[in-house]
């Protein structure tokens, strides 16, 4: 007969347990909801148009110099082939982003297999705060590989601790495949692992710690490494059909070394992270703030540093946590190159600890109205994630006055695809109605996603005007070539071959913001105009783009 003690514990765990999923839920409403109504990224369409080779055709060859690992695209498979989609004309940006929105679920999953590690209150409170961070939703709906490998460090972490309470070979096999699949998501995921291993210096000291590895049994190292190195190399070598991609995961580092200190767009100062989390605003937008998860981390690594542990606690794995997000805080501040989704790899681990902080400051308030004026002061705080969550992904979606946008595409893209819809639909041609394209160093993404209902070989994808190329009936072009493009149309080409365009997007200024400081003109020759208003809608007639 087992002990009353195992009985209440058990069912301790069993509310744990179903609270974490039902905030899971929670999560699920945040993420879900109008995956379609963001423009896309341009690192989202360029990671679409790779995903598309391997849709359409079978193929992927990893690239070592652009585009990270290949989890992101072959994962997407599954929705696709769930659809029924057989090309990229049939998927939708649902499709896309559906793929993090399930890998943000499974990393809140995740606290379920943790939670005695962690403390029960603290694995339902990080499980909370993990479901409605505004930078965790914002990135879990978001078609790059973050959450992905944010994900996967964290199955890491909890796959390992366990193996270390029990020795069974399936859990440190399942920290083998977690490994392999982080290499294979970003590069960056060698700063994860270092920092682990730092970790687990700082946490245990040297000799605990060496005594932890040779308390691990050599032949289930060796199945960890081996089953890491399977599930990298399968990846990497798009299932056995490049090897050269497994050799390239290694020969990447070299690229990302370079990148790293020479990309001066990327440049930003080492605060930059801190001060997106704990203090943003910009010009009338509203104040954004996790600052409640940034001061419930510290109280959690204070907690974790004088932790004695606790029945259902492990005192090392609270510790291992602190001092990898420690470590991973500051790697990644003192790397000079710096995008806003990488605040996902530490912020995870400032929502484990904040799970660890907010248990400790409800348990140190002395039992009556302390207690409950603690209580108010962190549902208020929780509250307010929730709001910025809700303005963050829903408001501001694509407004540079929320911290987490970074060079997004406006909402004018969707007024250019409307505008070349319509010609297309006046053209005899349809969607292989000849189009140019004309963006100085190929800066024209997401347009070819937008535009990838139009048969492939209709579109000129330019990073210059091209003189004696003849003019295609619908240009879209960079403010940069404008001068350019009016010299060619109304000058150079000869007189009898000349042909008079129209300004494409109607009203003044005439111009359309692709991206902040990325401005796009759009010409029509008039003819083409002239049936498009026949098969659509009269309008007033567009200034005539002359020069003098």
């Amino acid at each position: 007969m087992r002990p009353p003690g195992f009985i209440w514990s058990a069912r301790r765990s069993t509310q744990c347990y179903v609270l974490i999923l039902a905030v899971t839920l929670v999560a699920v409403m945040l993420r879900a909801p109008r995956l379609r109504q963001r423009p896309m990224h341009t690192d989202e369409a360029v990671h679409a148009e790779k995903f598309r080779l391997l849709l359409e055709e079978g193929t992927y060859t990893y690239d070592p110099n652009e585009y990270h690992g290949p989890t992101l695209n072959y994962l997407t498979l599954i929705p696709a082939w769930l659809t029924s989609a057989q090309k990229l004309t049939e998927i939708t940006e649902f499709t896309l982003r559906i793929v993090p929105v399930f890998f943000g679920l499974v990393l809140i999953v995740l606290l379920v297999p943790a939670a005695r590690g962690l403390g029960l209150g603290a694995a339902t409170c990080a499980a909370l705060l993990a479901a409605v961070s505004p930078a965790m939703v914002f990135y879990s709906r978001y078609y790059i590989q973050e959450t992905l490998l944010v994900c996967f460090t964290f199955g890491v972490i909890v796959t390992g601790y366990r193996y270390a309470q029990g020795r069974n070979v399936l859990w440190i096999l399942l920290t083998g495949v977690f490994l392999g699949l982080m290499h294979a998501s970003k590069e960056t995921c060698v700063v994860a692992v270092g920092s682990m291993a730092l970790a687990l210096l700082l946490a245990h000291r040297l000799g605990p710690a060496l005594a932890v590895v040779k308390a691990t049994r050599r032949s289930d190292l060796v199945i960890c490494l081996a089953a890491a190195a399977l599930v990298s190399a399968l990846f990497h070598s798009s299932f056995l059909s490049n090897p050269s991609g497994v050799v390239d995961s290694a020969r990447t580092y070299l690229t990302y070394v370079d990148r790293a200190g020479s990309n001066d767009v990327h440049i930003h100062p080492w605060y930059y992270y801190l001060k997106m989390l704990v203090c943003f605003k910009s010009g009338d937008g509203p104040f954004w703030s996790e600052g409640l998860i940034v001061l419930l981390a510290a109280v959690g690594f204070v907690v974790a540093l004088r932790a004695k542990g606790s029945a259902g606690t492990s005192c090392a794995l609270v510790r291992f946590v602190a001092f990898y997000t420690l470590m991973m805080t500051v790697i990644y501040s003192a790397i000079p190159y710096k995008t806003p989704w990488c605040v996902l790899g530490f912020l995870h681990g400032m929502i484990l600890l904040a799970g660890v902080g907010a248990v400790a400051l409800i348990g140190w308030a002395p039992k009556g109205l302390p207690r409950l004026v603690t209580l108010g002061l962190l549902t208020a705080g929780l509250v307010h994630l929730i709001w910025q969550s809700y303005l963050c992904n829903y408001v501001y979606y694509a407004d540079n006055r929320n911290p987490y946008v970074y060079a997004h595409t406006t909402e004018d893209v969707f007024h250019v695809v409307e505008r070349v819809e319509e010609m297309a639909m006046a053209h005899p041609d349809g969607h292989r109605m000849h189009v140019q394209v004309i963006c100085p160093k190929h800066d024209y993404w997401p347009l070819p996603w937008y535009l990838r209902h139009f048969e492939k070989d209709s579109i000129d994808w330019l990073d210059q005007v091209v003189d004696g190329q003849p003019s295609a009936p619908l240009i879209i072009a960079s403010d940069k070539v404008e001068a350019a493009l009016s010299n060619k149309l109304y000058t150079s080409t000869p007189l009898e071959n000349r042909q008079l365009y129209l300004y494409l997007f109607e009203q003044r200024p005439y111009y359309m913001w692709l991206r902040p400081k990325v401005k796009l003109f759009g010409f029509v020759r008039k003819d083409l105009w002239e049936s498009a208003q026949r098969v659509t809608r009269p309008t007033t007639r567009p200034e005539t783009k002359e020069v003098k």
